[in-house]
């Protein structure tokens, strides 16, 4: 556990963190262990995989960590856990999980994805490989170790917990509102100064990025359909006949030209409203974290040569925060096997997803997109939305996101804040009303992979800058210490 000595000194809010630490590293084997056991169990919401036994073993998990109501609710689609921890403690702190994972293919991995192997990372020290490893299961697991340890070491929570955790994260959480929204579950949360969700956040070098935001979301499917059309094959055919036949692949081509500037790189969605410009404390914001971050290993990490209008590094990021995007995720049509097959398929289907920016919203934005094809002739292609939501923001000033700072700089990091994640999660319905609470994520650590084969979180790191598991377990407890702490309580949640 050589980087657990980084991780700052205790609050004065917590009785005994020595204590406290001592059992996070008693528990160290069988908290990894726990993870292990967790991988081994995906559920996967796209392959409507183990959503039952998923939700059964997170209430489990959520027992074990000393949450003494526990409950999976019902919801439209996959079951969610409510869970709440009565500390009798004066501030209670909403917390988001998520216990799906993405789909993974076994050949496309160096160790089984579901074996939850320990490997050597070079650079990096030990790390447990495996889907889910990093999102969300290993930080979640810390976080629950860090209430396991706090209990193990007969010292008090500082706060009260009010957990919901879903299954859907991973198809857009298409009704998170079942589950967030229902009466009892949104009254607890509102007793809550704010949402956290558990996240590793540490890059390689140790630096941590605080994000105040996060885009918005919309996956779903087009399709060009020759029945539906009216016109091409209504099963696939011959292609000699392309001299006489419709093509609905050229179709859904055709269409799909229609939603983006001719380099592909801007939204021309008729009827999209303009993203907010950045604002000029956003903008310093981004400068310093970019003139802090290396645009040479950025380039190296993610196998891109240029950025998009070869832009500097620092517009660039600028871009990334500000500018929504059309992203074609797959396409699918036809014979896709060895060789060729010489037929005109009489389907084709787009895999998209559209990430939004303020004032952009899930609803506006397939709306816009819907009435765009109509317009340009393309009616008759079917757009399937399967989840989405629309974009988050928080203020820097709220006690939770204050909190996360202390934390941090105390473990002798000077984190950095970042307007808005370009990656995406369901905060908005925290941050929205009825809610209408600062939400964000917290943790150090550090994993990769996301999405990915070979996803990893790293157990036990070689770089004194970044926390192996155990320190990922103390950040969290001095994360909730800072919390209830009486410093805490003089920082309004805003």
């Amino acid at each position: 556990m050589l980087a657990l000595a980084m991780v700052g000194p205790a609050q004065a809010a917590t009785p005994n963190r020595e204590a406290i630490q001592a059992q996070v590293e008693k528990r160290h084997d069988s908290a990894v262990k726990a993870l292990q056991e967790w991988i081994a169990l995906p559920s996967i919401a796209a392959e409507d995989r183990n959503s039952q036994q998923g939700a059964q073993y997170m209430a489990r998990l959520a027992r074990e960590a000393g949450f003494q109501h526990v409950e999976i609710v019902t919801t439209n689609g996959k079951p969610g856990v409510f869970a709440t921890l009565d500390a009798g403690a004066p501030t209670t702190l909403g917390v988001y999980f998520m216990y799906d994972v993405k789909q993974f293919d076994p050949a496309e991995w160096s160790s089984p994805p579901l074996e939850g192997r320990m490997v050597d990372k070079p650079g990096l020290g030990k790390a447990i490989v495996g889907r889910g490893a990093t999102n969300q299961k290993g930080p979640e697991l810390a976080f629950l170790t860090a209430l396991q340890a706090i209990r193990d070491a007969e010292q008090k929570v500082p706060v009260n917990l009010v957990l919901v955790a879903e299954g859907e994260e991973e198809i857009g959480s298409p009704n998170i509102k079942d589950l967030v929204l229902r009466p009892d579950v949104q009254d607890a949360l509102k007793k809550s100064i704010g949402v956290f969700m558990p996240m590793g956040l540490q890059s390689a070098d140790g630096s941590v990025t605080v994000n105040l935001g996060a885009k918005g979301v919309v996956e779903l499917e087009l399709v060009a359909d020759g029945k539906a059309w009216g016109r091409g094959p209504e099963k696939d055919v011959h292609s000699s006949l392309k001299a006489m036949v419709d093509s609905p692949a050229w179709r859904l081509v055709k269409a799909l030209d229609t939603l983006v500037s001719e380099d592909g790189n801007t939204v021309a969605i008729d009827g999209f409203p303009a993203p907010e410009p950045l604002t000029v404390a956003e903008r310093v914001m981004i400068a310093k974290s970019t003139g802090m971050r290396d645009e040479a290993t950025a380039k190296k990490v993610l196998g891109v040569p240029h950025w998009i209008d070869d832009l500097s590094w620092q517009k660039a990021n600028e871009r990334l925060v500000s500018q929504p995007t059309v992203n074609i995720q797959g396409l699918v049509g036809g014979y896709t096997g060895p060789g060729g097959k010489t037929i005109l398929p009489h389907r084709a289907v787009a895999k998209i997803d559209m990430r939004l920016v303020p004032p952009m919203t899930r609803d506006g934005a397939v709306a816009a997109l819907q009435a765009h094809l109509a317009n340009r002739g393309f009616g008759d292609i079917a757009v399937n939305v399967s989840g989405g939501y629309d974009p988050t923001s928080t203020d820097p000033d709220s006690r939770l996101i204050q909190a996360q700072l202390a934390v941090l700089k105390r473990s002798g990091i000077e984190p950095l804040l970042w307007p808005r994640l370009a990656g995406s999660y369901p905060g908005f319905v925290f941050t929205q009303p009825p809610l209408s609470l600062p939400a964000g994520h917290f943790g150090l650590g550090h994993g990769g992979g996301a999405h990915a084969p070979d996803e990893f979180f790293l157990i036990e790191s070689t770089n004194p800058k970044v926390q192996g598991f155990d320190g990922a377990v103390m950040s969290y407890v001095d994360y909730l210490y800072e919390l209830g702490s009486a410093s805490g309580e003089a920082t309004s949640a805003k």
